[in-house]
């Protein structure tokens, strides 16, 4: 049962009274925070130190920022917990928010009060529904990035085709443009036991308004829904090259010219200009050219037939502020980093890091705006709005507003997880697109198998 954000707060507090009736506890001052932070690499490091110089300087309010391997951090949080001594705010990814908050680590009381005070109305509505709880929020959204259909926008206007937004455009565009080996009309994923196929495969399922999972747990799978998605997925695959196809054939062959649509993240977009000398574009004999970018067309919110509404598959990452924390001074640091030093946080990875906060009361699209102009590459550097249209850039932050995943509202995540990850979609899937059975057998051997997995 969820508890309500006031039930949550008041038995902090007790608990927080009867630890510091009965031990002593290791608390921040008012002239210091500390802050955990899994963008541990040196240069993401030395932004976020220099992101927490300035609010010292403007606050008075030091910040100790601390790095934390991502794959430690649930342990490390635990631990710290047991031991009341937890940070004052954690920057975390979604799959920790809602749990931690049942735990008792996150202190969402203090989350949902930075989130209406910077106006819940300037975030993605997708990333704080992620993190919603029964009447508040359990963290404050900071930044994310969702999956995207990439395709040759110069082929498809020259045709007359629509956008990609659903199978059927999808499935019309692979008609009019499939034609190898010069031209292959999608690159879809097909290697079982890498994790991408895993991700491509829930983007698809989402669009349609599959889930395996309900409040309860495993849902069986909807069988004429889930048909539709492997009737389409068997279509991409159709108009792929043949092989074991995940994230690198989907690169190589679009940089080659040779593929009209792709599924990938928008790490992709720096590298389709040109601007990364380990995966250069080769349509021309320019590694460095962006002409395959000013080609380049994108699709963040996807449909099926049974959702005409889409869904956009979404990683968002959160600033958790914690049940150990000095409220106000945390509160504090959030806000800053939200709103003065916004600009700053999506400046640590621009490329992967879309701001889910678009702008203010006075500039409805200020931090979009300025994230736009902020400069991404490896070996060169150019602003996204150097390199795209507006409207491209609109549509990749677009994605947030509808970005979804399974068992996320239905507090189901970590199940729906080991669905996932668990590669039972990536073999039966596979095995209905190579024909070995067919949907009617696709689907019961899909609820047989994930209703197994606790």
């Amino acid at each position: 049962m969820t508890l309500s954000l006031g039930s949550k707060r008041l038995t902090g507090l007790m608990v927080g009274t009867a630890l510091a009736l009965g031990c002593t506890m290791v608390t921040a001052s008012a002239e210091g925070i500390r802050f955990w932070t899994t963008e541990e690499q040196t240069p993401r490091l030395a932004r976020q130190q220099e992101m927490a110089k300035d609010f010292e300087a403007e606050t008075g309010i030091s910040v100790e920022v601390i790095p934390v391997t991502e794959k430690d951090l649930g342990t490390r949080a635990t631990a710290a917990y047991a031991a009341g001594d937890l940070p004052d705010v954690i920057y975390h990814p979604l799959q920790y928010a809602l749990p931690w908050v049942e735990a008792g680590i996150l202190d969402a009381y203090a989350a949902t009060d930075v989130i209406d005070n910077l106006g819940k109305d300037t975030y993605a509505p997708g990333a704080l529904a992620m993190a919603a709880t029964e009447d508040g929020y359990a963290s404050v959204p900071v930044d994310g990035w969702t999956q995207m259909i990439v395709y040759r926008k110069d082929l498809f206007d020259a045709k007359g085709l629509k956008a990609p937004n659903t199978y059927a455009d999808v499935e019309a565009a692979i008609k009019a443009l499939h034609n190898p080996p010069e031209m292959y009309g999608f690159v879809a994923a097909t290697k079982v036991d890498e994790n991408f196929m895993s991700q491509v495969l829930e983007h698809v399922f989402l669009a349609n308004g599959v889930s395996p999972v309900d409040k309860d747990g495993f849902k069986p799978l909807d069988v004429k829904k889930t048909t539709e998605v492997l009737d389409f997925y068997k279509a991409i695959v159709k108009a792929s090259p043949p092989g074991e196809l995940f994230w690198k054939q989907s690169r190589e062959l679009y940089f080659a010219g040779k593929a009209a649509m792709i599924i990938w993240s928008p790490f992709i977009l720096d590298e389709l200009a040109g601007l990364r000398d380990s995966a250069p574009p080769t349509i021309n004999d320019d590694p460095t050219s962006p002409e395959l970018a000013s080609k380049t067309g994108i699709v963040t919110n996807f449909a099926g037939p049974s959702n005409p509404g889409g869904a956009a598959w979404g990683d968002i990452r959160y600033f958790g502020i914690t049940s150990d924390a000095d409220i106000e001074a945390a509160e504090k640091f959030v806000e800053y980093s939200m709103n003065a030093g916004y600009t700053q946080t999506l400046a640590i990875a621009p490329e992967g890091k879309f701001p889910v906060r678009r702008g203010d009361a006075d500039n409805p699209t200020k931090f979009i705006d300025a994230w736009s102009k902020l400069p991404v590459g490896v070996d060169r550097k150019k602003p996204l709005a150097d390199l795209y249209p507006s409207e491209m850039i609109g549509e990749i932050v677009a994605g947030l507003d509808v970005a979804q995943r399974w068992g996320v509202k239905e507090g189901q995540l970590a199940l729906a997880s080991k669905m996932i990850n668990s590669q039972v979609f990536n073999q039966i899937v596979r095995k209905y697109t190579d024909g070995v059975i067919g949907a009617e057998e696709a689907v019961a051997s899909l609820n047989e198998e994930l209703a197994k997995i606790q």
